[in-house]
């Protein structure tokens, strides 16, 4: 019974093109999450599931092993999920059937194995069924209804301070595990009991345009915790 990450990886990237194989911190965008997750001592396989060629080769030279998504599983409006349901029905067509999934995001790449390994732990810790990475928030937030705005997680007439507010946090993408049968059915990441494992505010960091891609590989370059 293993522990298997699954890395989506589309060709496919308008914010950034060809982000994944983009080279942040001298490796290519992706490279960096199969690293994360072969650093890992709780992940026994690696696999990237894409329709590109390009990332497939990329992919491979780091050692993970390719699942083929089809194009209409790669398109703008396909979901995360969908790609994730598809590579567990084809590694159960190879006979495999893991315990435990870990599916990483590319564009979060502020992680580490151990991160990996903790989050796991955590999840086995509390018996729970799916777990999703956060950062602490500190933010007011606020929303308009009806052109009424309106205060979320505070009240607004009684400003709390920030140290006096109850915890929050926000997802950041990274690092999500789950068990094979709550993807399967209910087709969704999170379910069950879910955890919540808690990493810094930087790795709440994410790349959606040149602009994320340029201070993360800013920060990556000055941080030895991210040298693999």
């Amino acid at each position: 019974m293993a522990t298997i990450a699954i890395i989506p990886a589309r060709g496919g990237s308008k914010g950034v093109p060809r982000k994944n194989v983009r080279l942040l911190a001298d490796k290519p965008l992706i490279a960096h999450s199969i690293l994360d997750a072969q650093e890992a001592t709780s992940v026994d396989f690696v696999y990237v599931s894409t329709d590109d060629e390009e990332i497939a080769t990329v992919s491979a030279n780091y050692g993970a092993a390719i699942i083929e998504r089809p194009p209409e599983l790669a398109n703008d409006t396909a979901s995360s999920e969908s790609a994730l349901i598809h590579a567990l029905q084809q590694l159960e067509h190879q006979g495999i059937n893991p315990e435990l999934l870990v599916f990483l995001q590319c564009t979060s790449p502020i992680r580490t194995g151990l991160d990996i390994d903790e989050a796991i732990a955590k999840l086995k810790a509390e018996k729970a069924d799916s777990l999703l990475s956060v950062s602490p928030s500190h933010r007011f937030l606020w929303q308009e209804v009806n052109g009424i705005a309106q205060s979320i997680n505070y009240d607004y007439r009684c400003r709390p301070r920030r140290q006096d507010m109850n915890p929050q946090y926000m997802e950041n993408g990274s690092i999500y595990l789950f068990k094979p049968w709550l993807l399967r059915e209910t087709g969704n990441r999170l379910g069950g009991k879910i955890a919540l494992y808690v990493m810094s505010e930087m790795a709440a960091m994410e790349i959606d345009s040149v602009y994320d891609f340029e201070m993360i590989n800013f920060l990556m370059s000055q941080d030895e915790n991210f040298s693999h």
